[in-house]
């Protein structure tokens, strides 16, 4: 009696196990770690922390918020994503797309943007156990490709000021536009100068990064040189903030102040309390909660999506890369829990940052570990080196940030949309066009005019029509309830309404699946058929379908396993 209720409970207690696994993937990896896999995630966590902290710092000012709030929002993801992720290569935190989005809905307050992140992290964390991944399908790659470049192209010109080292702008696009070109005599010649010259300085190093030198018949030194010039080119943005901050420093202690610097920032770790549910505007009125999230509106449902986009996206390209798959599902758990987290330590919504991610996979990374590395070179920074960020100058941090969205400004996807299917080019321009506007609404203008189009296919299906004295017609896909009145019309106006009527082969093998509403016009169908005296044959039939049909019990209902089949039976009857 015992080896079965032992067996039994060995059989309870593996399926519980694998079902932990399933939630918390480090259990999958840990027990299999290895001293080697320690030395590579240190490095590939090291280097890539080297490109967060200054990274983070200049997102925080495309967010509209004090900079320190974006070394906040970047050691949290490696924490959770180490324990809930399922890809060895992504990196959480701060990235330029969702600090625009932040900036559009909260517009720099950095309370409402922490109450952001804890909501963002809700929703997808529901997402998550409620399985609604698939959600994220309805959002098409002209939709995306639309929004990031808009993106791109207003985080860019965003930061020209910054480079111009002019005040005073407003954050509408047009009216940014606007008045930077207006406000060009005032700009600084420091500012200017140092901006341009970390541009160049940036722009040079991601060329050596992406060109590098040939291995072939090299020698031991020259092979230490081009590691040595890819780690200086990929820790590029760590090697200028530092040199232009040596400047600025410089500059300052003779008494010249000609650069516009950070200036003060808050030192030191960020307490660890519940975000803030009410606000209080400058002159006492207390916000509620309620109007609180009547304002952040429509997006209250942008941000998380294009997050999980963002991310997903993100994982499952260097999944593919590097031979392994994940967990879509997983992975908004993650990101969700983050978010969550994150807003405990004042950090607004964070998602996957590409570039970062190459980094880390570029290194070597072997295991989501690597991200602790990466936080804890973040929590030093917050811990000892705020009081340098004082001297950083915005000019650089606007450099860093143009070089990192300049290549999501990709005009060859238009070229190639224009080849595939023009009609493409309608989400992606509605998108791209009313992002400019704000954000939100082009991301929701696109999925609309993306969901018209998916409506109007399913509403309006192509049709492959052969005559063989009895009409053919050939459904080229499924046949769903908003196409049947279309197929209904065709019908009518080519057999039943011509002189004499005709008989029809419907050919359905394309046809998957079936409603009451067609039914319900496939009845009528069939009596008009029957009232002229011609024959409505339905041929291969999928045996869903044919059960679906055979249980309606419709009157003079014919099938044949092929189109042949039923023109013989036309033929025989004649």
């Amino acid at each position: 009696m015992d080896r079965p209720l032992q067996g039994g409970q060995s059989s309870r207690r593996c399926c519980s196990y694998s079902t932990l696994k399933s939630w918390l993937p480090i259990l999958s990896w840990l027990p299999k770690y290895r001293v080697r896999y320690l030395q590579m995630d240190l490095l590939a966590g090291l280097t890539v922390g080297l490109t967060t902290v200054p990274q983070a710092l200049a997102y925080a000012e495309v967010a509209g918020l004090p900079v320190q709030y974006g070394l906040y929002s970047a050691f949290m993801g490696g924490f959770i994503y180490t324990l809930l992720g399922t890809s060895k290569d992504v990196t959480l935190g701060p990235t330029a797309i969702m600090s625009l989005l932040c900036f559009s809905v909260v517009g720099g307050q950095p309370h409402r943007a922490v109450l952001l992140s804890l909501l963002c992290g809700v929703i997808q964390a529901a997402m998550a156990l409620l399985r609604l991944g698939f959600l994220l399908d309805f959002i098409s790659y002209p939709v995306i490709k639309g929004f990031t470049c808009a993106a791109a192209v207003t985080i860019g010109f965003g930061q020209v000021k910054n480079i111009l080292g002019i005040r005073d702008v407003p954050h509408q696009f047009f009216l940014e536009v606007y008045d930077t070109f207006h406000k060009i005599p005032e700009a600084r010649v420091g500012d200017v100068i140092l901006g341009l010259v970390c541009l160049a300085l940036l722009i040079t190093l991601m060329f050596i990064k992406s060109h590098p030198g040939s291995d072939h018949g090299s020698s031991l030194y020259s092979r230490f040189a081009r590691k040595l010039v890819w780690a200086v080119a990929t820790m590029r943005n760590a090697l200028v903030v530092v040199a232009a901050t040596l400047v600025a420093f410089s500059w300052d202690a003779f008494g010249h102040h000609v650069f516009t610097i950070t200036g003060h920032t808050t030192q030191g770790l960020p307490p660890f309390s519940p975000p803030p549910t009410s606000d209080t505007t400058s002159n006492g009125t207390v916000v509620s909660f309620r109007e609180i999230i009547e304002d952040f509106g429509g997006g209250l449902a942008v941000i998380p999506l294009m997050g999980l986009l963002e991310s997903i996206a993100i994982a499952k390209a260097f999944a593919s890369q590097n031979n392994y798959r994940i967990d879509a599902n997983q992975e908004l758990l993650a990101i969700g829990m983050t978010n969550i987290m994150g807003s405990f330590v004042s950090a607004y919504p964070i998602t996957g940052s590409f570039g970062r991610t190459a980094v880390n996979s570029q290194t070597g990374v072997c295991t989501p570990a690597g991200g602790i590395v990466t936080s804890v070179i973040v929590l030093l920074s917050l811990a000892f080196l705020m009081p340098a960020f004082y001297y950083i100058p915005k000019a650089s941090l606007a450099a860093i940030i143009i070089c990192a969205v300049a290549p999501m400004v990709d005009y060859r996807v238009v070229i190639k949309m224009w080849k595939m299917h023009r009609l493409d080019l309608l989400p992606f321009g509605v998108t791209f066009l009313l992002s400019f506007w704000e954000m939100q609404y082009g991301i929701i203008g696109g999925v609309a005019v993306s969901g018209a189009l998916l409506l109007y296919a399913m509403a309006r299906p192509k049709m492959k029509v052969s005559d063989h004295d009895v009409l053919v017609i050939e459904l080229s896909s499924g046949l769903s309830f908003p196409a049947v009145e279309h197929l209904s019309h065709f019908i009518h106006t080519q057999a039943l309404q011509t002189c004499p009527p005709r008989s029809v082969v419907l050919d359905c093998h394309h046809v998957s699946i079936i409603d009451f509403t067609v039914i319900s016009e496939l009845t009528d169908l069939l009596r008009q058929f029957k009232l002229r005296k011609v024959k409505l044959v339905f041929s291969g039939l999928q045996p869903a379908v044919l059960k679906v049909l055979l249980a309606a019990d419709l009157q003079g209902f014919r099938y044949t396993d092929s189109v042949e089949e039923a023109l013989q039976i036309d033929s025989a009857s004649d």
